[in-house]
């Protein structure tokens, strides 16, 4: 989780949202990356989809025994991606700031640890005290202002 942390922190001191993952096979980190909409103008580029496009075009028997760890726990999309590749494991750091689709996660067999660590929390809650707009950008929550 550490490595997942220090992401989150790289993507803060980015500009970007701190979210951070790593996928780790092996007990060796194979693919990291952090949540870099921002720095990329991306739509989709959540911590989760960094890491995975860090470890880049894989066989779909290389992920089932990977463990993948991210700060926060996975949104929709991120939690998609986990399925798809049929991730048996993941450990979240937190999920006192924003509770993803871990239900669905056990639901379809995937072991899912949260650490409530609170390095992660503490990370997410000083972003957001500053950035609630484009936090609220980043889970899909549709600002009226907007419209």
């Amino acid at each position: 989780m550490l490595a997942a942390f220090k992401e989150a922190q790289m993507g803060f001191q980015e500009g970007g949202i701190p979210i951070g993952s790593v996928v780790v096979k092996g007990g060796e980190i194979v693919g990291r990356g952090h949540n870099r909409r921002v720095q990329k103008g991306s739509a989709i580029l959540h911590g989760e989809m960094d890491a995975l496009e860090d470890v880049g075009s894989q066989p779909a028997s290389f992920y089932q025994d990977v463990v993948l760890y991210t700060t926060l726990s996975p949104c929709s999309m991120c939690t998609g991606a986990i399925l798809l590749y049929k991730i048996p494991h993941v450990v979240i750091g937190e999920n006192k700031t924003f509770l993803g689709e871990e239900e669905l996660l056990r639901s379809r067999g995937v072991i899912v640890e949260v650490l409530n660590d609170d390095s992660c929390y503490q990370l997410m809650q000083d972003f957001i005290l500053n950035n609630s707009k484009l936090w609220n950008e980043d889970i899909g929550v549709v600002d009226n202002n907007d419209l």
